[in-house]
């Protein structure tokens, strides 16, 4: 067998290349921002969301989930211009643990509403990881039929530190979306369980997907997210899995006569479906449907969004004032100084938090 050529080089090892000049341009940075795209102005924003461009609206939506404080005027003008367009849709969440099949369910009720003429906004919110603090995104992989559905527009999101199942800015984000012309909002959660309360506090009707045979119907007993549930929708009823999902829609049915009556007058269903073979979906659009006509006819739709509205100004001065406390370069210096006396045992977290407060 012949020798190899010593000199041969396989393509999987490093090749010589060009060498690196010992020196870079001072003047480099400038020339590649001179090169950069222009980005648009606040007006053409605005403008593009209002005529339904999508390009607008998810640039618009970036740069309101940025945490640069240089972007937040021209992020709060943007919201401010799209706020007379809004209040225009039905606000939808739905949550539900991890492997209940919200994605599925969403892509064959996201359809559903477009075959009947409705534009479909989705604002899925994925978590990020406590260690990396990185978010796959991959709901648009998930629903790929929905998401080249001229009518629907699928915006993921990462949960950041955020908690209630929701990312920061996804209440703005509503306000952009319907101001863009989408008449059904859908956000889906990230699926956590009994702390998703935060999306309650900015939907119309709120939808809690539901497995049966794996011990869901225990939950039933348990206040907390299923209490705040306008409808619970058993996912997966399909082969097999009919009998026990018929099963827990009469276990869950019992559950939710042990609550008290909503201020909403609406009392909540319980329903079957299978996001996979797409059955059932149309009887859940039916059913919250009822739920708008029922409370706008009685008053409560519309005092609900006050309601929220009034919790989000809350929640929002919270947020600035955490935000304006953390960011003052007084506060960074005194925070490492009293971290190091609470690390040493002179003094205790709370007489370190008072006397931080007390610089404010």
């Amino acid at each position: 067998m012949a020798k190899k050529d010593k000199t041969y080089k396989s393509a999987l090892q490093e090749q010589d290349g060009v060498e690196s000049p010992d020196s870079l341009s001072s003047n480099a940075a400038e020339i590649f921002k001179a090169r950069r795209r222009k980005q648009p102005s606040t007006q053409d924003l605005v403008s593009g969301i209002t005529s339904g461009n999508i390009t607008a609206l998810s640039r618009a939506i970036t740069l309101i989930e940025s945490t640069n404080p240089a972007h937040s005027q021209k992020a709060n003008e943007i919201i401010n211009a799209c706020l007379p367009h809004a209040n225009t849709s039905i606000r939808i969440g739905i949550t539900g643990v991890p492997g209940v099949g919200k994605s599925t369910f969403i892509e064959a009720f996201g359809l559903h509403l477009t075959s009947l003429g409705k534009k479909v906004a989705v604002l899925a919110v994925d978590p990020s990881s406590t260690l990396s603090r990185g978010s796959i995104l991959g709901d648009k992989t998930r629903m790929e039929d929905l998401v080249k559905d001229k009518n629907a527009f699928i915006r993921p999101s990462p949960s950041g530190d955020s908690l209630g199942g929701v990312a920061r800015k996804t209440r703005e984000t509503i306000i952009l979306c319907e101001a863009a012309g989408f008449d059904t909002v859908i956000i889906e959660t990230v699926g956590v369980g009994q702390s998703e309360t935060a999306v309650h506090s900015m939907v119309d009707f709120f939808l809690l997907l539901k497995l049966a045979g794996a011990g869901d119907e225990l939950q039933g007993i348990k206040r907390g997210i299923i209490e705040m549930a306008d409808a619970i929708v058993i996912n997966k009823a399909d082969g097999e899995n009919i009998k026990a999902a018929k099963t827990a829609k009469v276990e869950f049915n019992r559950a939710l006569h042990l609550y008290p009556a909503k201020a909403s007058g609406w009392s909540p269903k319980v329903s079957l479906c299978s996001g996979l073979k797409r059955e059932g979906i149309s009887e859940v659009w039916e059913m919250i449907e009822n739920y708008t006509t029922t409370t706008s006819d009685n008053g409560f739709f519309d005092s609900h969004r006050n309601n929220q509205n009034k919790f989000w100004l809350l929640q929002t001065i919270e947020e600035r004032l955490k935000s304006n406390f953390y960011n003052s370069e007084n506060i960074k210096v005194e925070l490492k100084a009293q971290i190091m006396l609470v690390e040493a045992g002179k003094t205790t977290p709370f007489a370190a938090a008072e006397y931080l407060l007390s610089l404010q």
